[in-house]
Parts: C-alpha cells; sequence; structure tokens
C-alpha cells in the first residue's frame, strides 16, 4: 500500500485546482492532467495512455485510488508501460462524454471511475470502469492482469491496437448521427412519454425504475407540464398521484437528510432508504423545482417546507461568500478524529445509544420523554436499521439511517399529541443531532464552482423565489447571477465552465476551461427565472446575449440542435449531442424552453426557427423513444403550445399590481412569460426587440394585464378574478 514515496512526493497534479485532481496529487502513479504535454509524450514514446475520470465525491473511485493507484507495485506497471491521464469529469464533460459512450458500447453499462486506454492518437481501445486490485469477483479480471495485457498486445503487435482504435472511433462517430430531419415530432410522443414513464412506475415505495433509485427530476418536470395542460385528463391524474407519492416517498426516506437538510444523490434500495451520502448540487437545484411544482399542484405546505430545507442546505453547506455555489459533499469521511480510513456515510448515520444520549431530556408538554416516539417514528433500531441486503459492504452494520415511516399526523394521533407539538419536539431533536453531527469529521467538500450547476441553482431560487415571494430566496438568486456575471461571464460575452474557491475571492485557473453547451443552457434558463422573479431586464438581455453566443459555438448548421462542446479542439474527436435527459437534461432540451420563451418574449423569429430545428433533429428518438428525453418533452410541448405572455402594467409595489402578479404565482403554468412594465420606467430593451409592448399600459390608474398566446390576445383586465380566468381558457 502507501509507503513513504507516497508521502513525500508530489506528481504534476499537484498544480491543478481540482478537488478531485488533487485527491491524486500524492499517488505513486507518474499522473497528468488532460492537455497536450501528456499527449505529445505518448506519441514522442509511443505509448498507450491510460485515461481515469471521476469526480471528487465518487465513492468507487476513492475505492480504486485507495486499491490501485496508492499501490506501489500497480503504481509500477502504469508508470513503465503507459501515460497516465486524470480527468475531472466535472471540469471536462466532453472529454468524459466523448470515451463514456465508448464505454457504454462495449459493455453494455458506465459509470465512474471510468477506465480507457487510449492510442497515443486518442482513439480508444479497451475500457470499463472500476477494476479491483485482485481477482475477487467472478469474471471480472484484476487491474494489473489487464494492464499488463493491454501493455503486452502493444508491444507486440501496435498496428493491429491502432487500426482497432481507428475503426472504434468511425462507428462511435457514425452511431452518433441523430437522423432526424426537418419535420417535428408527432404530438402523441408526449402521451407516449407519458405512458412510458407509468409502466416504469414502482407503485409501492414512487420512483420510475427499481434500485438503485434515482430522482431523475426531469421525469417530474415531464409529469407537472403535462398535468397542467391536461388537468382533466385520467392519465395525467394518474401521472400526477405517481409524481406526488414519489416526491412524498423521498420526502420521508433517508435519501433526504432529516438532521442536515438536503438530498443524497440516490437510493441504493427500493424503498428510498440507504442513500449514496454524497450531495450533489444539481439535484438539489432541480429537486427544489421539483417541490415547488408540487406545492403550486396541490397547495400543500408540506411541499413548502420541504423547498425551505433544501434551500437551506444550499445556502449553508455549498455556498461561496462570493455568491456561488460549490459542486458537493462527499459520501465518505473519517468515522471519528484519528480515524486511518474513511467509511461511508460515517458523517450521517447513528448507532442507538448515540441517539439515546443525545436525545435524553427532550420530553413532550406532558414529560413523557422523546426518544422512543422519534425511534419509532424514524424507523430506529437498537440494532441498527440497515439490513445486510442494503450493506453489502459492512459499513454500516449496526447503524440507523433515518426514515419516516409513517406521517407526522399519524405518529401524533396514534401517541395523542397535537401534529404543532410533535413537529417542533421532533425539530428540537433533529437540531440537536445537527450539532452533534458538527463536532464529527467531515466530509470533503468539492468547492468547484461550475457555470452550469450555478445556474440551474440560480432556477431554484429564483423560481421558489418568485412563488413564494420570499425575499431571502430572491436576494441569494440574484447574489448568484451577480457572481455568474462577474466572475464566470468574460468581456467577449463567452462562458467560463469553472472557477475555484480562493481565500478571499474565486480563484480562477491560469487557461480557463471555456463553457460548454450546458453551462450555456442552464446559465441563459437561470437569468431568464431571475428575470421574471425579479422583472429586471438586464437579466433578459443578458440571456439574450448569451443564448447568441451559444448559437455561434454550438449550434449544428447541418441538422440543428446543439454539440456538447465549440469547434477547434483537436484532442476531441467526435463531437457529440447529448441525446437522453438523465441526472442533468440535455443542453439541446433546456435550449428548447429558453428559445421558446426568448423567442416569444422578444419576437425573435431566429429563436423560434432555432427551437424547431432542435426539435426535427432529435424527432426520430422522440418518436421512438420519448421517455429518453422527458425535458425536450416538457421544450415540445411549449413549443406547440406557445408561451403564455402575461404583461403587467402598473406601479411597483402597488397593491393592484401585487394582486395580479400573484395570480401568476399561485397557478401551475409550466409555459409562462411574464413581463412587467413599471410606468415610470422605459424598458429600452425589450421595446427594441417587441415594439408591441409599447402600448401595454394601465386602464384609468388600475394596473391591467395582458394575455396572449400565439400573437392572439385576450381582452386587458384589472382585477385578478378575471386573469385567472382569461389563464385557464387562453
Amino acid at each position: 500500500m502507501a509507503t513513504a514515496y507516497l508521502q513525500h512526493n508530489e506528481n504534476r497534479l499537484s498544480q491543478s485546482k481540482s478537488p478531485y485532481l488533487l485527491q491524486h496529487k500524492n499517488n505513486p502513479v507518474d499522473w497528468y492532467p488532460w492537455g497536450e504535454e501528456a499527449i505529445q509524450k505518448a506519441r514522442r514514446e509511443n505509448k498507450l495512455i491510460f485515461l481515469s475520470v471521476g469526480y471528487s465525491t465518487c465513492h468507487w473511485c476513492h475505492v480504486m485510488e485507495r486499491e490501485s493507484f496508492e499501490n506501489d507495485n500497480i503504481a509500477k506497471i502504469m508508470n513503465e508501460n503507459f501515460i497516465n491521464i486524470k480527468v475531472d469529469r466535472e471540469e471536462r464533460p466532453d472529454v468524459d462524454k466523448m470515451y463514456m459512450s465508448f464505454v457504454t458500447a462495449i459493455s453494455g453499462s458506465g459509470g465512474w471511475p471510468m477506465s480507457v486506454f487510449l492510442t497515443p492518437n486518442l482513439e480508444p481501445v479497451f475500457g470499463g470502469t472500476y477494476f479491483p486490485p485482485d481477482e475477487r469477483y467472478f469474471g471480472q479480471p484484476s487491474f494489473p492482469s489487464v494492464l499488463q495485457q493491454i501493455s503486452k498486445q502493444w508491444r507486440e503487435n501496435p498496428g493491429r491496437v491502432a487500426n482497432s482504435g481507428k475503426e472504434i472511433i468511425a462507428a462511435l462517430a457514425s452511431s452518433s448521427k441523430l437522423g432526424g430531419g426537418t419535420d417535428l415530432p408527432s404530438f402523441p410522443s408526449v402521451k407516449k412519454g407519458i405512458d412510458q414513464l407509468m409502466r416504469s412506475y414502482e407503485p409501492k415505495f414512487g420512483g420510475f425504475g427499481h434500485a438503485p433509485k434515482f430522482p431523475q427530476p426531469s421525469n417530474f418536470n415531464l409529469i407537472f407540464a403535462y398535468y397542467a395542460r391536461n388537468s382533466n385528463d385520467p392519465n395525467a391524474k394518474r401521472a400526477l398521484q405517481a409524481c406526488l407519492h414519489t416526491l412524498e416517498c423521498m420526502r420521508r426516506g433517508g435519501i433526504h437528510d432529516h438532521v442536515s437538510q438536503g438530498f443524497a444523490r440516490y437510493s441504493t434500495d427500493s424503498e428510498w432508504h440507504v442513500p449514496h451520502f454524497e450531495k450533489m448540487l444539481y439535484d438539489q437545484a432541480q429537486l427544489a423545482v421539483a417541490y415547488t411544482n408540487a406545492y403550486l399542484a396541490t397547495k400543500n405546505e408540506v411541499w413548502k417546507d420541504v423547498v425551505d430545507d433544501i434551500l437551506t442546505y444550499v445556502s449553508r453547506d455549498l455556498s461561496d461568500a462570493s455568491g456561488g455555489f460549490y459542486s458537493a459533499e462527499d459520501a465518505d469521511s473519517y468515522p471519528y478524529e484519528g480515524a486511518n480510513e474513511k467509511k461511508e456515510g460515517a458523517f450521517c448515520v447513528w448507532t442507538f445509544d448515540e441517539l439515546q444520549n443525545h436525545l435524553e431530556g427532550i420530553n413532550f408538554k406532558d414529560g413523557s420523554p422523546v426518544f422512543p416516539v422519534f425511534c419509532e417514528h424514524f424507523g430506529v433500531s437498537s440494532k441498527g436499521n440497515v439490513s445486510p441486503s442494503k450493506d453489502p459492504h459492512k459499513e454500516l452494520t449496526g447503524k440507523n439511517v433515518l426514515i419516516m415511516r409513517k406521517s407526522e399526523e399519524e405518529t401524533a394521533d396514534k401517541h395523542q399529541v397535537k401534529v404543532e407539538e410533535l413537529k417542533l419536539i421532533f425539530k428540537r431533536a433533529l437540531n440537536k443531532l445537527h450539532e452533534i453531527r458538527q463536532s464529527r469529521p467531515r466530509p470533503h467538500l468539492d468547492d468547484k464552482i461550475i457555470a452550469a450547476w450555478n445556474g440551474l441553482m440560480l432556477t431554484g431560487f429564483a423560481r421558489a423565489g418568485f412563488i413564494f415571494n420570499n425575499k431571502n430566496y430572491l436576494d441569494r438568486a440574484q447574489q448568484n447571477a451577480e457572481f455568474l456575471e462577474k466572475y464566470l461571464c468574460t468581456d467577449e460575452g463567452t462562458l467560463i465552465r469553472s472557477i475555484y474557491k480562493g481565500p478571499d475571492h474565486p480563484i480562477q485557473i491560469s487557461e480557463p476551461i471555456h463553457g460548454f453547451a450546458d453551462d450555456y443552457a442552464f446559465v441563459i434558463r437561470g437569468f431568464l427565472d431571475l428575470h421574471m422573479a425579479l422583472q429586471d431586464e438586464h437579466w433578459l438581455q443578458l440571456a439574450y446575449n448569451l443564448q447568441k453566443k451559444m448559437d455561434s459555438l454550438f449550434w449544428d448548421e447541418t441538422e440543428g440542435a446543439y454539440y456538447q462542446s465549440p469547434a477547434g479542439d483537436p484532442h476531441i474527436m467526435i463531437r457529440l449531442k447529448e441525446d437522453q435527459d438523465g441526472a442533468e437534461p440535455t443542453s439541446s432540451s433546456v435550449a428548447v424552453e429558453n428559445l421558446v420563451r426568448l423567442g416569444a418574449l422578444l419576437d425573435d423569429a431566429t429563436c423560434m426557427e432555432k427551437a424547431r430545428k432542435t426539435l426535427s433533429a432529435f424527432k426520430d428518438r422522440i418518436d421512438k423513444i420519448p421517455v429518453a428525453l422527458t425535458e425536450m418533452l416538457c421544450g415540445f410541448m411549449m413549443y406547440n403550445h406557445g408561451l403564455t405572455e402575461v404583461s403587467v402594467a402598473g406601479r411597483r409595489n402597488s397593491t393592484d399590481t401585487a394582486a395580479l402578479v400573484n395570480v401568476l404565482r399561485e397557478n401551475l403554468i409550466p409555459d409562462l412569460g411574464f413581463l412587467y412594465f413599471d410606468q415610470e420606467s422605459s424598458y429600452d430593451f425589450i421595446k427594441s426587440t417587441k415594439p408591441a409592448f409599447k402600448d401595454c399600459v394601465m386602464i384609468g390608474e388600475e394596473a391591467t394585464a395582458y394575455v396572449c398566446r400565439n400573437k392572439s390576445c385576450a381582452p386587458p383586465c384589472t382585477n385578478r378574478a378575471d386573469l385567472a380566468n382569461i389563464l385557464k381558457t387562453i
């Protein structure tokens, strides 16, 4: 295992800013970062490249590092036979996507760590994910044997290996074609997507699919958007109930951190009980939107509480003082100070005795202890509540992961306690546990600040701030938008992918990584949502300018839609288009919605045409497997139905203006485009692009709403009841 070499020598990764690359700076492996130096060295020495891709909060990346990359004997094989390159997938999603498509093609699945062997010309020849240091798993070769076999093949017949790589690249390039045309997808594909989603629905504990269960927020977005437009359709009602049931099971489950707020990455079991404990910014961002939509669909205050829970966690634990949001918190941490090895979930789980000691003295009003009721409500067992089937590595044996087995109302009724008292006493108990948890060694924080994920989080704060009329949320959203404009928008109008925490202000690497299509799409949407929340046209104009820049960098003039990476990088052999909405939506999916919003609000026919061409490019995939593109189906519906354009002319902060705007806050309107005209402001940018807005004026002295869709407008109205009726019928 680790030796003096590891403790006293640093490799080239020590000059990186990426938290993931820095985790490997003391490995005995002679790592290079992705770049010209490593690639040219491989060509000079005619060596294969071993490419290892992961991210700093990846559990199995940590495992492979401990087992193989810290092992001197394995490192020796790697250093003698390969040029070894480490890539942070969150910094370079283009590199990750290109080679993950290869790994998925040859193995049927992908994941991280990703391990790929490349020729000096960067063609992949073999790959996989995690490899063990010995042959401990049936049918899976050990990492040393893979290294030796691949290097032997290269030494004995480099020509054949190189030709194989060229053939693989040609096949990947061919398979990456979308095959779309000029026609739009068929509109029944939306219902087909709902039907496909519902066929995968697991009715007992919710979720779409079986263990491991992921939140998949784009699925929620589709259901809410479909229901909002088809609320009387029995299929839409069933889909809504499936969505709400899933969100409720997640809220109660162990995937939800009941002690310190926020949601873990996924559940390892079907009950949402035992999570993979890492917390990702992009999950918090998208789930904040999902639970906000759940509130709009039901007006149930419990969903509002979950939104506050998520945003509290992000504000407290994932926020930089400059306004940016950090990327993630790790699943692994040391179980106690001075421990030699990290354990998954150590920061989050509890023994029975710990809970009993910490909650001693917390009683109900009648003097009875809260602890027995707490244990019943949160599934606590004296032997631990994680079954062996959920704990294959035996790291959680004897521990408890809190999960709400019943609702607060059911527990209160059983123990004859008022619900309000039960909630308050549980909150007191959970706050005490949160305080205790802070004395434990914290998990690693990935303090990389990624443009795309900040864009998603900006949407989360802005949308919640608008719907709940919450000034704290709106202030945090504006702070983040100002951060993005200051640190991640360049003077040339482009975006930078990521920036890094510094002692006084964020640090940019000397050769910044330029933004990818998802950075542009997600930041544009964030700015549009902030504009809707604050009605400051600066954010609308910035969104519009970034959209034009995105078009110039990523648009495919031949087939339509957006490439993931810009042209001109000699090391990216295939420019790919993302074609599946997964943990994050694809850039093209979000771009469709952005283009429709900008096209309608600013009367820009070019935006609408690009939205149409993007949908046409994905026609074959949408018509055949619509469930693969649930976020794009939202954009497809928005394009077909048209934006619900609501313009309110009034005086800022007046009661009659607020009454009209509150109607927009109270309704689930997935295609809402809102413009406010303070009669004392000029709105030069908006009126320069859409002159008709000069006619949006108050009737008499009353705030007035104008509602249009697809260039057809309802009569102006001045009271909330009329506006609500128009929104139901237009």
